[in-house]
């Protein structure tokens, strides 16, 4: 089975976990609660790209990516999922994510691939996860929600040396369709913010959920 990705992505990944690099038109569009968003406008696309850097308390990078790796337990901690499942088509594990938005606007929903890798960087542990979109065929595009095809995300996450993490993420995508820019702001400013509030939450529940599904 070919390479979802090159070796050259998860270094790409982890560089930037101890200072972003910002040159080159990157912006700071928000600082709140302890986590940064960089934002740089896309020229082909009409949209930004964003870097996310923060931290979670009281957590393990290998606690937290189990966690963001975890499909079925995201289903029940992240309000947004309206579906996420992932087969595997042709040797190839794939993942269905459809995207709950505000009304009257459809639902977005991708087809993606990613890959978790636990690396040993000169002696440190850094934990990357790469995810992309993908083109499947047994994947149709359904009514009701507008497909994502552009969506391309890394996540990178170490020991903050104490009792938590630094997270360091890139991430783009066009939802296609005809968004109102008070909803991408939305997104970005208070969407991020609160998404990894719940991650936290996620992860602080994560051996309980375990048990449970044991039992």
């Amino acid at each position: 089975m070919a390479l979802q990705f090159e070796e050259a992505e998860f270094q790409e990944a982890y560089k930037e976990i101890d200072e972003p690099q910002l040159e080159g038109g990157w912006e700071l569009f928000t600082d709140i609660s302890g986590i940064q968003i960089y934002r740089l406008y896309d020229k082909r696309t009409g949209l930004y790209k964003y870097k996310i850097i923060g931290g979670l308390a009281n957590c393990t990078p290998e606690l937290c990516a189990d966690v963001y790796m975890d499909l079925k337990y995201r289903k029940s901690w992240d309000g947004y999922v309206k579906e996420l499942s992932e087969k595997v088509y042709d040797g190839k594990p794939v993942i269905y994510w459809e995207v709950k938005y505000p009304f009257p606007m459809a639902n977005r929903d991708y087809v993606y691939v990613r890959e978790r890798r636990d690396l040993d960087v000169d002696g440190r542990k850094i934990w990357v996860i790469l995810a992309k979109s993908a083109s499947v065929a047994q994947c149709p595009e359904k009514s009701g929600a507008i497909r994502v095809c552009d969506y391309k995300q890394s996540l990178a996450i170490e020991s903050d040396g104490g009792s938590g993490i630094k997270v360091f993420m890139n991430y783009f995508d066009n939802p296609g369709g005809s968004i109102p820019s008070w909803l991408i702001n939305w997104a970005a400013k208070s969407g991020v913010p609160s998404f990894i509030t719940d991650l936290q939450k996620a992860c602080n529940n994560y051996a309980s959920y375990c048990k449970q599904v044991k039992t």
